[in-house]
């Protein structure tokens, strides 16, 4: 398949959720950009580089070896053969990311890597700015928005100890942060489809961008349909006629 599904929106969304169980209805592959800029930024803090040093991670982000398994069912990322699924997930990491993305060397070589495992497609690649900069030729660009408190409570059922407003506060500054950045930053294609996921249940939300998917690919079928009897000389068929 060739199918390439662009998941965007703002953190607590719930891109991932959503992004994999649609990978995993259609038996797409599945990218989780963001998690590569997390790996990124885990290995900076490891190594000592000071996050508001954008030269000096500039001058390093060609050195991790990162990996991104694509499996919806048990995404996997490592750094340098380590397994960083849950050390990227921590606060600190939380705390740095955005820095550490607003580097355009890390967001060139970022790309060029989520642009080679996207390939000829059949995947489900959800982030910030894939619709706009990393596959801005998807089929298929969902923008998937919620309030901000459906999106911090979301986000803080996923950490411990901390209280709404906290999680919300911070929700708040990555959002300016990731909409303010010089280079591809967060932002709504022109052709993409906004989804308001604030009152719907994750199966919804799903269902709702199954049915967007399905229904490109029926229109893409008949197109090429109709470009295939065009070009033998067929006779358009009465259901092409009356469209």
């Amino acid at each position: 398949m060739t199918l390439v599904i662009a998941m965007d929106g703002p953190s607590g969304s719930g891109k991932s959720s959503v992004s994999k169980g649609v990978a995993r209805a259609l038996g797409l592959r599945y990218l989780d950009t963001g998690a590569m800029y997390r790996a990124m930024t885990w290995w900076m803090l490891r190594e000592g580089v000071p996050l508001d040093d954008q030269a000096g991670i500039a001058a390093r982000a060609g050195e991790p070896v990162l990996v991104s398994g694509t499996d919806p069912a048990a995404p996997t990322i490592t750094v340098d053969d380590v397994d960083v699924s849950g050390p990227i997930r921590g606060s600190e990491v939380t705390g740095a990311v955005s820095a550490v993305a607003a580097v355009p060397a890390v967001r060139e070589r970022l790309v060029a890597l989520q642009r080679e495992i996207i390939g000829t497609g059949g995947i489900v690649v959800e982030g910030r700015d894939i619709g706009t900069a990393v596959a801005p030729d998807a089929q298929v660009k969902i923008y998937l928005t919620a309030s901000a408190e459906a999106r911090a409570q979301r986000r803080n059922a996923e950490l411990s100890g901390a209280t709404i407003a906290a999680t919300q506060a911070d929700l708040a500054r990555r959002d300016r942060l990731d909409s303010t950045r010089k280079v591809d930053p967060l932002a709504q294609a022109a052709d993409a489809i906004e989804l308001d996921t604030t009152s719907l249940g994750l199966d919804e939300v799903i269902e709702e961008v199954l049915r967007i998917a399905r229904k490109h690919t029926a229109d893409a079928d008949g197109d090429s349909a109709r470009q295939a009897r065009s070009r033998a000389g067929e006779p358009p068929t009465r259901s092409e006629t009356s469209e």
